[in-house]
């Protein structure tokens, strides 16, 4: 009987403390001043045949991180020759002239790391990582991938049959049957419009096709070698140079000049018979990173559709139920940018949801935000640009960030000051300027006879 009184006492504290904690609570103190990012000192060079080099010691780890990158990719492919980029970067992954692909992943593993390739759109990288005394034989180790691919004819079948496989599943995916047709919209029969190759075009590529592209695209003058994390400076310059020296030259810099079209406001309906959900694109072409008013429409992205506490997100998944993970995004290349929301919509929703999307970029357009919102926003920014340059990989991509968009570094070094600068008003004015909601294009796969039903009742046919 003790104990149970002793309980019961016990629990009546417990719930007069926690009462008590909950009337005092208060709100809680302003944060601090943000301050701006200090850029860590880099070292950078010239090798005689055009390639640059950047070395940046960087946290405490004994780990160092490489990345060679090169400006080419899917940008400079033909139009028949959609993802030839992706299969020279898997050929690439299977060893040098001196090193089978087993032997340079056990090297690499020795060194504590890994060494592989990847591909995109505007870049090709080659990356590794390993223990910091290793550094020089990492650097090594990325320069032989580089300079002596092996490129096996004999896993040409093989490598094929892995991209065929995932272009099916792309093409049975209606977030990326979605994708490719707004993108297709948005940059035309472009190597940025076109994202997806045909069967027929994968079985033509033969050896011989993948070398030449290797030939033409990859060399010395396109290539920057980032080294970040700790390790012994002297010592993986010498390699760097040693190394790298014998690569040829190959061709300059040179990315096409591709723009976005700023008159494809169409809408587009893929049918999805009896799809439960339609997946709606909508957007359209704005500025990128070379733009003065990019970090600002950044922001406004943000507050728009870009984060979790975005307007968009609260009105058509918080409030209304229509979607769960609305989000938009600001997609940039060198020669241009496009704004765009994506949303997985409950199908008998559709049109619903898109007078919703325009109806928040109209309220932004003829309302400011309030400071504390703007306020709420700058802070998730800032936070992300901080967590962004927290390791030596996420600097690597800051570095390479602003090669690829010419900007000097005071970019990254007045980041958060010129974050905090953007104000209520110019949010709005930048989504009048930039967003104007009759030029966007639709793009819509899902249930047709559905859709179409709703822009009849809709009266927006």
């Amino acid at each position: 009987m003790k104990k149970i009184a002793l309980y019961m006492l016990s629990a009546t504290l417990l719930c007069s403390v926690a009462f008590t904690a909950k009337a005092q609570k208060q709100t809680p103190p302003e944060g601090g001043t943000p301050k701006d990012f200090v850029l860590p000192s880099k070292k950078q060079n010239t090798l005689p045949n055009g390639m640059r080099t950047t070395m940046v010691e960087y946290g405490s780890l004994p780990k160092v991180y490489v990345s060679l990158i090169i400006k080419t990719g899917n940008v400079q492919e033909a139009a028949n020759q959609v993802w030839l980029s992706d299969l020279l970067g898997k050929l690439m992954n299977e060893g040098t002239t001196s090193l089978s692909a087993t032997a340079l992943a056990k090297k690499a593993a020795g060194m504590g790391g890994q060494v592989g390739v990847s591909v995109g759109s505007d870049q090709f990288t080659i990356y590794g990582s390993a223990l910091s005394e290793y550094a020089p034989d990492l650097v090594k180790l990325v320069a032989d991938v580089a300079i002596n691919p092996l490129l096996p004819a004999s896993e040409m079948d093989r490598l094929k049959a892995d991209l065929k496989r995932q272009l099916a599943l792309n093409k049975s995916v209606p977030q990326s049957i979605a994708q490719e047709k707004f993108f297709n919209v948005m940059w035309g029969d472009t190597p940025y419009g076109i994202l997806y190759p045909t069967e027929a075009m994968l079985d033509s590529y033969t050896i011989d096709d993948v070398k030449k592209f290797y030939n033409d695209n990859l060399g010395a003058k396109r290539s920057v070698l980032y080294v970040a994390g700790k390790f012994d400076e002297a010592a993986t310059t010498k390699a760097a140079s040693a190394s790298f020296s014998k690569w040829k030259a190959g061709p300059g810099a040179a990315y096409p000049s591709i723009t976005p079209n700023t008159s494809a406001n169409s809408s587009i309906i893929i049918d999805r018979k009896g799809a439960p959900q339609t997946t709606v694109i909508i957007g359209l072409p704005v500025i990128n990173p070379k733009n003065p008013d990019y970090l600002p429409l950044t922001i406004m992205n943000s507050l728009l559709g870009g984060s979790f506490a975005s307007r968009i997100t609260s009105n058509i998944r918080e409030n209304k139920g229509y979607t769960y993970s609305p989000s938009s995004s600001v997609s940039s290349h060198p020669s241009g940018a496009v704004w765009y929301e994506a949303a997985d919509i409950t199908s008998e929703h559709t049109i619903d949801a898109i007078d919703e999307i325009k109806k928040e970029v109209v309220r932004l357009q003829t309302e400011a935000p309030s400071a504390d919102e703007l306020g709420g926003i700058q802070r998730y920014t800032a936070g992300i640009f901080v967590l962004q340059n927290s390791t030596p990989t996420g600097i690597i991509s800051q570095l390479n960030f602003l090669d690829l968009y010419g900007l000097d570094d005071n970019y990254l070094t007045n980041r958060v000051k010129n974050i905090y600068a953007v104000t209520p008003q110019q949010v709005s004015e930048l989504t009048k300027k930039y967003l104007p909601t009759d030029k966007m294009a639709i793009v819509m796969v899902g249930d047709e006879a559905s859709i179409k039903e709703q822009q009849s009742k809709a009266g927006n046919n």
